[in-house]
């Protein structure tokens, strides 16, 4: 299998710069694998807070993560910041793909391709609702097609 090449800085949307921390870097002297989810996570509910398109934490929509996965091209870790591209995949009914390059430094190349789908639900009742219209507007300004 052609494993593809990684994407560049180009296919991204929105940007955030973000410091590594010693702790973050494992026994195999790189950052763990789990710690590039925390800042996937980050980089998306940052852009969500930002947006002010929804109540966080405490409206009537929250978004839960249904589905991830993560594709490693190359090593990220302390000191080195890490600069997050964001962009959405896919925008549905009650659901958003969001998909995220992890860039070291000012690199061109993404060391990391990320995503996960938030479907939003009734902060209650948990069931789907549809995307708030301030908030669809919001996500689909990071499309890229």
């Amino acid at each position: 299998m052609t494993r593809p090449a990684p994407a560049t800085r180009a296919a991204y949307r929105h940007f955030v710069t973000m410091a590594t921390r010693w702790r973050d870097n494992d026994v195999y002297a790189h950052m763990n694998n789990a710690v590039f989810y925390e800042y996937v996570d980050s980089v998306v509910n940052g852009w969500i807070v930002g947006t002010g398109t929804l109540e966080i934490p405490h409206g009537p929509v929250v978004g839960l993560v249904v589905q991830s996965d993560c594709i490693f091209h190359a090593s990220l870790g302390f000191p080195t910041p890490v600069t997050g591209g964001l962009r959405v995949g896919k925008v549905g009914r009650s659901s958003v793909r969001y998909e995220v390059g992890l860039f070291d430094g000012a690199a061109d190349s993404a060391s990391a391709e990320a995503g996960f789908t938030h479907v939003y639900v009734d902060s209650t009742t948990r069931r789907p609702v549809e995307l708030p219209e301030p908030f669809r507007a919001a996500v689909e300004s990071l499309q890229t097609d």
